[in-house]
């Protein structure tokens, strides 16, 4: 019985035969190359570029190779200028190149899985297109695939090149679509050794919250819960108020049973005092993704043009280009400039008018930066009268309630301000959000609230949590305490690793160029039932290497630095000297 293929990232090992392979293929059988007394080609890009290689057991039969964008250079750049070939210069693009297979496994399967692979390993990096070059004569083969030529052609010694390119989640979409079956059937064959899982969550979304399959979907073994540290979700280490508690299990039969007032008109009132704003721009929601559904469905179309921060929260980009099909661009943040937005590139960005939308999380998930009420303030005063503006404020209670948005949203039609009760008020479990908009806006997103949206322990809950500012200030005050503990005891682990807090309950850990991937670290620190998530899907700014930590209480966080500590160890290579001892405070960026 033959091994089953499987799909890994190549070693120094594979080099070599890499090497050697290329020659046989492109220089002896396409006359792409001359051949050399040294029967290897190698490649400039070697050390740079990511080879994934498909072998059973140790006889290895295909590679193929992915240049992401951080190089700065790609194969093309050997062909092409960036002005004959612009997509280049545009931040989410990779390039796959040299799928090669061993003449006797050609007619196997090895081939696809490779592409699929590159395909991945591109999506969990945050790539949005591939570019490549195909051979001319097999076009039909790539445009079946979902590849398009852009008009470039190319020769290379004996042979002629189309450049072709495709949206990632269009060619995912075709693929899982078209070979579900196929797909399904290899899953339980294949040895997938990628950091990269092997198929796309079937909404195409990487949504947070890995954890609770640990704890268990089926509610079975919630004891689990006592065991796993859910750092990969923003949920508070805090429980809710006392009056929060107790309105929940007063008398949990009748709330469990009851109706709820219908359009949730106490916890609209109560919203209304507590923020002073009047009850006519108000609109709740059984948490922020069901306003911004909501919202969105609305307000956009595929026809409509939409701007988003990026990095950022990733559900506004699933839901306008996933859910609506809109047409997204990207306002990219940059590190070297601390995240920051800048209000000046942000004004002459959306001064054109193109933009339908413009969505602004602020405090960023998952930068962790804000952004001064009076910057944004001024930046949309100033933008023009048909570009509407989402501000979402899930975490501005981390930081100043004054520096709210939302008495400017409830008198302006081009804003609108959403905040989740979830993370400031420890009630992600039972789903609560609002709306701030002029009336008209408010009214209409009303309309379209289904009755009783907001379930009856949720409007218990947030009208108990609004009646309590002080407890809640504690607990916040408390937490940035418990972040800054624990970005000094992470820091100290490895001065290597770049810990950059932010001013919400997160921060996050970048790891070395050369060093193990985000992906490989949050996996083996769930071999310690700690969970932490891999930002790299969220923006190609990441470059595969952040990790955002959620704040957890005293003891948990222990457990965060023990298992970073560990997974650290057991990710060096064996020649690797140990990480330095720095001062705690020399990896930390606030």
């Amino acid at each position: 019985m033959s091994r089953p293929l499987s799909l890994r990232p190549a070693t120094a090992d594979d080099l070599p035969w890499i090497h050697e392979l290329r020659h046989r293929v492109y220089a002896e059988e396409l006359g792409q190359h001359a051949p050399n007394a040294e029967g290897r080609l190698v490649d400039g890009l070697d050390g740079d570029n990511v080879y994934l290689v498909a072998a059973r057991g140790p006889v290895r039969v295909g590679f193929v190779s992915v240049t992401p964008p951080w190089v700065g250079r790609y194969g093309l750049d050997k062909y092409l200028t960036r002005a004959e070939l612009p997509l280049l210069d545009e931040a989410d693009v990779f390039e796959v190149r040299l799928l090669t297979v061993e003449p006797d496994a050609r007619a196997g399967a090895a081939g696809a899985l490779l592409m699929y692979a590159a395909l991945r390993w591109t999506a969990s990096r945050g790539g949005r297109r591939v570019v490549a070059m195909g051979r001319a004569d097999l076009v039909g083969m790539y445009r079946a695939a979902g590849l398009r030529p852009v008009g470039r052609t190319v020769r290379s010694g004996a042979v002629d090149f189309e450049v072709l390119t495709g949206e990632v989640a269009e060619l995912m979409r075709g693929t899982t679509g078209r070979h579900a079956a196929t797909l399904t059937r290899l899953a339980a064959v294949v040895d997938w050794r990628l950091d990269s899982s092997f198929a796309p969550r079937p909404d195409g979304c990487e949504h947070g919250g890995a954890s609770f399959n640990a704890i268990g979907t089926d509610f079975r073994s919630l004891d689990r819960r006592l065991e796993v540290v859910a750092a990969d979700v923003l949920d508070a280490w805090f429980a809710p108020a006392p009056g929060v508690r107790a309105a929940l299990a007063e008398d949990a039969g009748w709330v469990a049973r009851t109706s709820p007032p219908t359009s949730a008109e106490g916890l609209l009132a109560e919203i209304a005092a507590a923020r002073g704003l009047p009850a006519e721009t108000l609109a709740v929601g059984a948490g922020s993704s069901d306003l911004i559904f909501r919202a969105f469905g609305r307000w956009l179309t595929p026809a409509s043009r939409v701007l988003l921060m990026d990095p950022g929260y990733g559900e506004y980009a699933h839901v306008t280009e996933r859910v609506i099909g809109c047409r997204v661009d990207r306002f990219r943040l940059r590190r070297e400039e601390g995240w920051r937005i800048d209000p000046e590139r942000l004004s002459a960005v959306v001064a054109t008018g193109e933009y339908d939308l413009v969505v602004v999380v602020n405090p960023n998930n998952p930068t962790g930066r804000h952004a001064p009420a009076a910057e944004l303030r001024a930046v949309i005063a100033g933008a023009p009268a048909g570009t509407r503006w989402w501000i979402d404020e899930a975490y501005l209670g981390y930081v100043d309630p004054a520096e709210s948005l939302a008495s400017f949203a409830a008198t302006d039609p081009r804003a609108a301000v959403c905040t989740s009760m979830s993370k400031m008020y420890a009630l992600s479990g039972v789903r609560a959000a609002y709306l701030v908009a002029e009336p008209e806006t408010a009214a209409e997103v009303r309309r379209w609230t289904p009755p009783w949206a907001v379930g009856l322990p949720a409007q218990l809950a947030a009208v108990a949590a609004l009646r309590d500012p002080a407890y809640y200030a504690d607990r916040l005050r408390h937490t940035h305490g418990l972040r800054r503990q624990l970005a000094s005891d992470l820091a100290g682990v490895d001065a290597s690793v770049l810990v950059e807090e932010s001013v919400a309950n997160f921060l996050s850990l970048t790891l070395p160029p050369g060093g193990p991937s985000a992906a490989a670290l949050v996996a083996e620190c769930r071999r310690h039932d700690v969970y932490l998530r891999d930002l790299s899907p969220l923006s190609t700014a990441y470059e595969g290497r952040t990790v955002r930590v959620a704040v957890r209480d005293t003891a948990e966080n222990a457990r965060i630095v023990a298992a970073y500590r560990a997974a650290l160890t057991a990710l060096r290579p064996a020649s690797a000297a140990p990480a330095g001892s720095a001062p705690a405070a020399a990896g930390v960026a606030r």
